[in-house]
């Protein structure tokens, strides 16, 4: 695997080369995904949240140019800002390539679990840990019948979080069930869900 060398800031998070980004992106915009909002998406994070009790869940669709959440939960309240720390900004719908685990996901084909990503320094210097303040990670891919990864299903914490086996096994089943019902929806020519 070749990695694209650090950006100047000296991060320590190397983001790997997606060589299917263009075979990606042209199989998004057939099925329609990763360019508007999808309120069925934005229910289906909203279900692996509340499963997961973890305060974001997002449906990630990655392209050439960027990570696009089209399924998207958010705390409903955010959480106080500790006197002397700054607030974080909050988490949208776009996010560059080399922020956030998910690109490690879609070029490894494998879920990934971060109990604590300080605890790996490879991971520690992604930006949104410094940005969001995010400390766990848990998403699994979105291999469709083709073979192509669409992109992952992810839940994050801005608390350390013991996933353990049953996180893994979750996270993995619901991107299954996400693929099949991404792939009904194709068969059947429908726009959503």
């Amino acid at each position: 695997m070749r990695y694209d060398p650090p950006r100047p800031a000296g991060r320590l998070l190397l983001t790997p080369e997606d060589k299917e980004a263009p075979a990606r992106t042209e199989r998004l915009r057939s099925l329609g995904l990763g360019e508007q909002p999808d309120p069925a998406l934005d229910a289906y994070a909203d279900r692996l949240a509340e499963h997961t009790g973890a305060p974001y869940a997002m449906v990630n669709f990655i392209d050439e140019r960027r990570q696009f959440f089209a399924g998207l939960h958010l705390p409903a309240v955010r959480p106080p800002v500790p006197e002397g720390d700054e607030e974080k900004p909050e988490l949208g719908r776009h996010l560059e390539r080399d922020h956030g685990f998910c690109p490690h996901v879609v070029v490894r084909r494998k879920a990934l679990v971060l109990e604590d990503v300080c605890d790996y320094p490879r991971f520690a210097g992604n930006p949104v840990v410094d940005e969001f303040g995010i400390r766990s990670y848990l998403g699994a891919p979105l291999i469709d019948s083709t073979g192509m990864v669409l992109g992952t299903v992810c839940v994050v914490d801005v608390e350390p979080r013991p996933w353990g086996k049953p996180g893994l096994e979750t996270i993995k089943a619901t991107a299954a069930d996400l693929v099949a019902r991404l792939e009904r929806r194709e068969a059947d020519g429908l726009p959503t869900l």
